[in-house]
């Protein structure tokens, strides 16, 4: 707990928001672009520097990648506020009679949705967690808060390794950034490859079985939480304004678009394939699912209006990222980390070595797609020189990544938000999961 409390006394000293993180972030590399490249005066200076920022945020493909992005995040909110979710919630909250019990259960299924699609996986956690809370409230039952509220959070260390992993599914998409060099590289090689299956297996099983050990062994007491409320709906309605209340419109609309999404995976292709899975048909089978577990269009615009405000990061970072990475490819800076990383580096220690910056990475750009362009260009140089597998060190940045978002509390705002606790609370036990799983994604990188 001493720990944890100094490492969240040392966050706030040092860390300042994420949208000045990301400008220092931008001066740094204007400057080390100035003075650290070759032929610094001859060749770069300020005006050119700013024109490859200028170039690389407004780079197409990498704005329709932070749309994606926006879009994922926000349509897995939104599904997850979908009475479907929160009755598959309720039904599972009756057996967290118990600390232990609770924090095993909730990782457990945090664990999995999040697997599917990192925003889903985030606002069910968080739900869930709130849910047992009001369980516990409601039948007097002492718990350890915080540990629930951990358990919740669990599924941001292994979304990036997941069906909505940001590098992952970039590369397997026609025309991503990277395609000049890589190609186009199927999810059978990542996020289904037999490393990456392997190592998720392991954490779905032994992390709700150390959240169980540690809700055996935590401090509980009775908590009041105020218990929450479906409020039905009782205005009159006019007009054409029923359109937005029609059960049938909307089940036809978000119909045709599933049964749409169902016919491109299995009936279009001459056999199913990996390959279908694309940042955009992730979207499209978000978007139907929302319309139609909400029933009527006024539910599922009222949900997007709730669920919009966590993507403002995504909006407004991720373009400055571009920039950081405009400045790093055209300046040349790319090429010279890359070296470095071959220096330091060889076949077996370069996974290792990409795990551990990307784990650095993401404390100050805490964010997938973000992070994926800036260390990604650098990361499939260096990988291309020493002859490591392509498919391998991408899955090493979206380990490395994922697993610090128990250190950094940016993407648990959210579930503070929903469950009432304090970050300082649930740090301790998000602590241990980083522990545990960094051996598990070590361990994995050197077997396979």
């Amino acid at each position: 707990m001493q720990f944890a409390k100094k490492i969240e006394s040392i966050f706030k000293k040092t860390l300042p928001a994420p949208f000045t993180i990301a400008v220092l972030l931008t001066f740094t590399t204007i400057v080390l672009a100035l003075f650290v490249t070759e032929d610094t005066y001859t060749k770069y200076n300020i005006i050119n520097i700013l024109e490859f920022w200028e170039r690389g945020i407004w780079h197409p493909p990498l704005l329709v990648f932070a749309i994606q992005m926006m879009l994922m995040l926000v349509l897995g909110h939104v599904l997850a506020l979908t009475k479907p979710i929160n009755f598959i919630i309720n039904k599972f909250t009756s057996f967290c009679t118990n600390t232990a019990k609770s924090a095993s259960i909730i990782t457990f299924f945090t664990l999995l949705v999040s697997f599917f699609n990192w925003g889903l996986g985030l606002i069910f956690g968080a739900i869930f967690a709130r849910k047992v809370g009001e369980f516990a409230t409601k039948n007097n039952i002492k718990i350890n808060y915080p540990l629930i509220g951990a358990a919740g959070y669990s599924g941001l260390m292994v979304w990036h390794g997941g069906i909505s992993g940001s590098a992952p599914i970039k590369i397997a998409e026609e025309g991503h950034f990277l395609a000049d060099k890589i190609g186009i590289i199927s999810q059978s090689e990542t996020i289904f490859s037999s490393m990456n299956l392997t190592l998720s297996i392991i954490l779905l099983i032994t992390l709700p079985l150390l959240m169980y050990w540690l809700g055996s062994n935590s401090k509980e007491k009775n908590i009041k939480l105020t218990i929450s409320e479906n409020k039905k709906y009782n205005k009159t309605i006019y007009g054409a304004e029923k359109l937005n209340h029609s059960n049938l419109i909307a089940y036809l609309f978000g119909g045709i678009i599933l049964l749409f999404a169902f016919y491109k995976a299995f009936i279009l292709p001459d056999k199913i394939s990996t390959s279908i899975i694309t940042p955009n048909y992730i979207n499209l089978v978000l978007l139907g699912f929302g319309i139609v577990f909400h029933q009527n269009f006024y539910n599922f615009l009222k949900a997007i209006d709730n669920a919009i405000k966590g993507a403002s990061g995504i909006l407004i970072q991720f373009p400055l990222y571009f920039g950081i990475m405009g400045i790093m490819k055209d300046a040349g800076m790319v090429q010279i980390m890359s070296d470095f990383f071959v220096n330091i580096s060889n076949e077996v220690t370069f996974p290792i070595f990409t795990f551990i910056s990307a784990g650095i990475v993401n404390i100050f750009v805490p964010s997938g797609g973000g992070q994926w362009a800036i260390q990604g260009p650098i990361i499939i140089d260096a990988a291309s020189q020493l002859g490591v597998s392509i498919p391998k060190s991408v899955m090493a940045l979206a380990y490395g990544d994922q697993i610090t978002n128990m250190l950094q509390p940016f993407w648990a705002l959210p579930l503070l938000g929903i469950t009432g606790l304090k970050a300082k609370e649930i740090l301790p036990f998000t602590l241990i999961l980083l522990i545990a799983g960094s051996v598990i994604f070590i361990g994995g990188l050197l077997l396979f």
